[in-house]
């Protein structure tokens, strides 16, 4: 079986957002068709600040944010709509939104049907 894609592009698009915001993304997502969705609990640091607070006394940085993976893999006609579909439920104005990434994907394959491609969706 050929390893490329022959049904079309397909992109990755991946949004890493505030906890707080995932039920709005999610809606967004499915108000705009997008087929399906993977989310992970993640932590990192971008441009939001550190935080300091104290425990039993003791003063410590934290400087690693909870947040929200969001993964989508959709045809490359349909990238822009789900991009705009997390811009729109993730965003508050205020540092610490998130980040959205659109990676190209070579070939998806389905375990049960191994159906390849976009028919993998």
């Amino acid at each position: 079986m050929a390893a490329e894609n022959a049904d079309g592009d397909l992109e990755l698009v991946m949004a890493i957002v505030r906890p707080e915001k995932l039920s709005e993304v999610k809606a967004a997502l499915a108000a705009a068709g997008a087929p399906s969705l993977t989310v992970t609990q993640v932590s990192g640091r971008g441009s939001q600040p550190a935080k300091t607070s104290q425990w039993r006394g003791e003063e410590y940085v934290v400087d690693l944010h909870q947040k929200i993976k969001v993964e989508c893999v959709v045809e490359s006609d349909q990238t822009e709509t789900v991009v705009e579909a997390i811009e729109e439920g993730a965003h508050t104005g205020e540092k610490g939104d998130g980040k959205i990434f659109v990676f190209p994907v070579s070939n998806a394959i389905q375990v049960r049907t191994g159906d390849r491609g976009v028919d993998a969706l």
